[in-house]
């Protein structure tokens, strides 16, 4: 029955991304909020029962495989929850094996979102590989555990040769697992030259919006506008859009840097 549910899924996208045009007045006057380019990530509640999930993330596949507006695919729901310790290599070869069947779906996965004391130690030493390497994942989220893992110098190196990109949740990781500052692998990973692009994780939740968290950064690791500029650019180089979009995205941006560095350079003379 997945494939009815696509259709239905479908369909339902499409009525909410209407409605949310119409609420923005998008056939009048030009609205700023109308230029946003949207896709959606699949989300997989992965404390489920692993029949349930498997089913979840057949359907993510099937979606991000036949609607361009669903780009990709997440596992949501703590990763230090009972049952996703217990299900974790089993719900990485599911993908793994899925992508095989769907080579162009991109997907992106909350792995290494713990810290020791949280899970027996056991459990820090292969999540991040795992995605990695069996999952096959374009990005992963978090990633704090990173020197936790087997031989995490090889795995640095991997992800940072296979360009895998890290998505940096300073505020969320000092909340949730008390892990901040130079605990915090943000520089182990820019050491490696592993892309990074800062994410705000869940902002309902953390009360901080995108620009809060570029802030933290800055005053955290004293970053440089060009640092601050490849962390910017790497949430477009690495995002899940078409390539026709992304490259015009892409443009917009350098076309705003140039135009920020020139007013720059003229205010200081």
């Amino acid at each position: 029955g997945l494939a009815d549910i696509v259709l239905r899924t479908k369909a339902a996208f499409a009525v909410i991304d209407a409605r949310a045009r119409n609420i923005l007045d998008c056939t009048g006057i030009a609205v700023q909020g109308c230029g946003v380019e949207v896709r959606y990530i699949a989300q997989v509640i992965r404390i489920f029962p692993k029949e349930q999930v498997f089913a979840q993330i057949a359907l993510a596949f099937m979606l991000a495989d036949q609607d361009p507006k669903i780009v990709g695919l997440n596992l949501v729901a703590p990763e230090d929850d009972r049952v996703s310790l217990r299900d974790y290599s089993l719900h990485m070869r599911m993908i793994g094996m899925l992508r095989e069947r769907y080579p162009g779906v991109r997907v992106s996965l909350h792995a290494g979102e713990l810290a020791p004391g949280l899970v027996p130690p056991k459990e820090l030493r292969f999540h991040i590989s795992e995605a990695v390497r069996i999952a096959g994942t374009s990005r992963i989220g978090h990633g704090v555990d990173i020197m936790h893992e087997e031989n995490p110098k090889a795995l640095l190196a991997e992800m940072a040769r296979k360009r895998v990109m890290v998505e940096i949740n300073l505020t969320s990781n000092d909340v949730i697992l008390g892990v901040v500052g130079k605990d915090h692998p943000f520089e182990t990973y820019r050491t490696f030259g592993v892309p990074m692009a800062l994410s705000t994780d869940d902002e309902g939740v953390s009360r901080i919006d995108l620009t809060h968290e570029y802030v933290r950064a800055v005053l955290t690791y004293d970053l440089s506008y060009t640092d601050v500029k490849e962390l910017s650019r790497n949430s477009l180089t690495y995002a899940f859009a078409d390539d026709i979009t992304k490259k015009n995205l892409l443009a917009s941006l350098d076309a705003a840097y140039k135009k920020f560095e020139t007013a720059q350079i003229v205010s200081a003379r």
